[in-house]
Parts: structure tokens; C-alpha cells; sequence
């Protein structure tokens, strides 16, 4: 680090969603989270971010803000000498408590921002990678009836998205009754499926056989059986012909190299808010290299920073093939701008110093 930490401030984030984000666990109306800024000694600031998630990760709004304010703050604003560089940080937010990843991945990614500012260079720059990189971003169809999945699969096909993410897991019968139907309203474009864990071993092999013999294109399949299920989920890998993607199965590089050592995927979905932050997403990133394996970088319902911060990493890692970062495309919210533009799908970072936000107003934070 070009500097020590000096202070770390968070705040309340809330924001209207445009419509309704629905899956097979849960349904979201209104974006709510934590916005978090780091300051370095000389002045330099960072932004991180957080989204309140009981379902993947089991935190709040409240728990996020206690776990920022007491142990995180305190771990980071060590006396002078203490900690060395960007690692000795990056582990005192990983050591400073047990579990909370989306309070620590908000801290972590803010102290990422802090330290390529500092820097001067984007942070694709400073992890390796290129801020010229061009990501092309699929658009979730939300979990919903037939029809109403239909109309948002063609208005999305209309503002320039050719891969679509539907969420199902609903009732397999059902399900593939709603995947006929976007295909007839979405005929030109290519789909992963997201069952969000809905599936059980049975149910997950047949409902994506019967699509596979339905030709419908299909790039992947994400998550069809519980988490904790490697396997399960291994069982349906080798059943299939279409990749099976691990998604709330992994959270820690350790997880990450379980389900390779299983071969219970043949991809991994590395999010943020679930491995702690940069450098373990990064790690479980060399893990997927390691095996052969390509990876997803995606992301859940969080405010823009989460989401220009895990672009970065995805132009940055070769073993990131794949991205999922619309969320912040689902949030009613002119005010909070910055890290990254979206033309139709493609998505240009941010190309000046950190990942491009602006510090908050003084005593705007809490």
C-alpha cells in the first residue's frame, strides 16, 4: 500500500428496482446495501460496496455496518508499522472476524480502489489486466409466468443482448414450459439456465436432457442442486452434455478446489460478495486455470461499485471467459454513476485511476 489506513466510513444504500428481480429462494423489490469508503493517509480514497443477501451470504444492512465499524475498521487502522503492503490488509480484513464475506468483500474491493488510485492506473491495470478490455455482459430473464418472461426476454433481445440468463428451479414441468416460451420470443439468442439450487439430482438431469433434445442453445447450466450437494451436482455434471456451473457451491478458494478435486462442475461462477473480496476471487480464479477450467465472474444484487469492481477483475484474470454483471442495470438509481459505460451488452471500464468513483460529499456518510 502507497499509504496507511486512515479512516473507513460506510453508509446506507437503498434504490428502487425497475422491476422486480425474482428467483427460485427469493424476490427482490428494493436494492439494499452499504457503501463504504476507505482513506489512505495522503488523502487517496477508496469505494467498495455491499448488498444485503441473507440467502447466499446471511447478512444484512445492520450486520454489514457493525462488522465494517468495529472489527473491520479496526483491523485496517492498525498502529503505524503494523501492516506491510496490500496483502498484510487484505488479511486483516479476512482475519478480523468469522463469516460475513459481503461486509468484507466491500471493505476489500474499497481498499483495491484506494490502493490502484494511488496507483494511478485502473485497477484491471494493477491486477494484471487491461481497462481497453471490452466485457460482453448476458441480461437476466427473472424467475415469473410464461408470458411475462417472454416480453422481458424480447426487450432485452431489443436493447442488444444475445445471451440471456433465465432463472428457473421453480417446478422442472413448469420450467420447461417457460423456456419454450422465451424461445419463441427470443429465437436468435443463446441462454444459460440459473436454477438457484431449485432442483433436486432427478429433476436437474431431466429437464436439461429434455432441452438438450429440444435444441434448444444452451451455454450453461448454473447451480441445479443445493449447494452443499457436490455430489449431487457431480452426478448431474456427468449425466449431461451442457456445462454445469457451480455458483453458491463456491465461496472460498478451499471450496473452489473441492469441486474441481470432485469434478462436481465443469465451470465456477466466482462472485465477490461471496469469496471475501479481490484476492480470494482472484485465487480461486488460478485454481479453475490450474484444472483447465474457465470461469464466470458474476455478481448479486449490489450497488454499482460491486459491480465495476468485479469487471475489473473479470478483464483481468485469463481464466474469466464468461460474465453476468447486469444487476446494476436492474437499479432505478441516476445518482450512483461510474465504473464502468454498457452499450447494448458490452461493457467499457472505466480507463482513469482506481475503478472510477467519486467521493462522497463531506458529511454525507454515516
Amino acid at each position: 500500500m502507497p499509504a496507511a489506513v486512515m479512516d473507513l466510513r460506510a453508509r446506507r444504500y437503498s434504490a428502487p428496482l425497475a422491476r422486480p428481480f425474482i428467483t427460485a429462494r427469493r424476490r427482490v423489490d428494493t436494492m439494499l446495501g452499504v457503501l463504504v469508503e476507505i482513506e489512505l493517509a495522503d488523502g487517496t480514497v477508496g469505494h467498495g460496496s455491499a448488498g444485503e443477501s441473507f440467502g447466499v451470504t446471511g447478512e444484512s444492512v445492520e450486520s454489514v455496518l457493525a462488522v465494517l465499524a468495529g472489527p473491520v475498521k479496526q483491523a485496517l487502522t492498525a498502529p503505524a508499522g503494523e501492516l506491510h503492503g496490500l496483502r498484510d490488509h487484505e488479511d486483516a480484513i479476512a482475519d478480523s472476524c468469522v463469516g460475513n464475506a459481503a461486509a468484507k468483500a466491500a471493505a476489500n474491493v474499497a481498499l483495491h480502489d484506494a490502493w490502484a488510485t494511488a496507483l494511478g492506473v485502473p485497477l484491471a491495470e494493477a491486477l494484471g489486466g487491461s481497462a481497453e478490455t471490452v466485457l460482453r455482459t448476458d441480461m437476466t430473464v427473472s424467475l415469473d409466468t410464461p408470458d411475462r418472461m417472454a416480453k422481458a426476454a424480447a426487450d432485452a433481445v431489443a436493447d442488444g443482448f444475445d445471451v440471456l440468463k433465465i432463472k428457473l428451479g421453480n417446478d422442472w414441468r413448469a420450467d420447461l414450459e417457460r423456456l419454450r416460451v422465451v424461445r419463441e420470443a427470443a429465437p436468435d439468442v443463446r441462454f444459460r439456465l440459473d436454477a438457484n439450487q431449485g432442483w433436486d439430482v432427478k429433476s436437474a438431469v431431466r429437464v436439461i436432457r429434455a432441452i438438450e433434445d429440444a435444441g434448444i442453445p444452451l451455454e450453461l447450466v448454473e447451480q441445479p442442486v443445493a449447494k452443499h450437494d457436490l455430489l449431487g451436482m457431480a452426478a448431474v455434471t456427468a449425466a449431461v452434455d451442457v456445462p454445469v456451473m457451480a455458483d453458491e457451491s463456491v465461496s472460498t478458494p478451499r471450496s473452489a478446489l473441492e469441486i474441481v478435486q470432485r469434478r462436481a462442475a465443469d465451470l465456477l461462477n466466482i462472485k465477490l460478495a461471496k469469496c471475501g473480496g479481490i484476492g480470494p476471487a482472484m485465487a480461486v480464479a488460478d485454481i479453475a486455470r490450474a484444472a483447465g477450467m474457465d470461469c464466470m465472474v458474476g455478481a448479486m444484487m449490489e450497488p454499482r461499485i460491486s459491480i465495476a469492481a468485479a469487471a475489473h477483475v473479470a478483464a483481468a484474470h485469463p481464466a474469466v471467459t464468461l460474465v453476468d454483471l447486469d444487476s446494476a442495470e436492474w437499479i432505478d438509481d441516476p445518482h450512483l454513476t461510474g465504473g464502468y459505460t454498457l452499450h447494448g451488452a458490452d461493457m467499457q471500464l472505466h480507463r482513469g485511476p482506481g475503478i472510477g468513483f467519486a467521493p462522497w460529499v463531506k458529511g454525507e456518510h454515516e
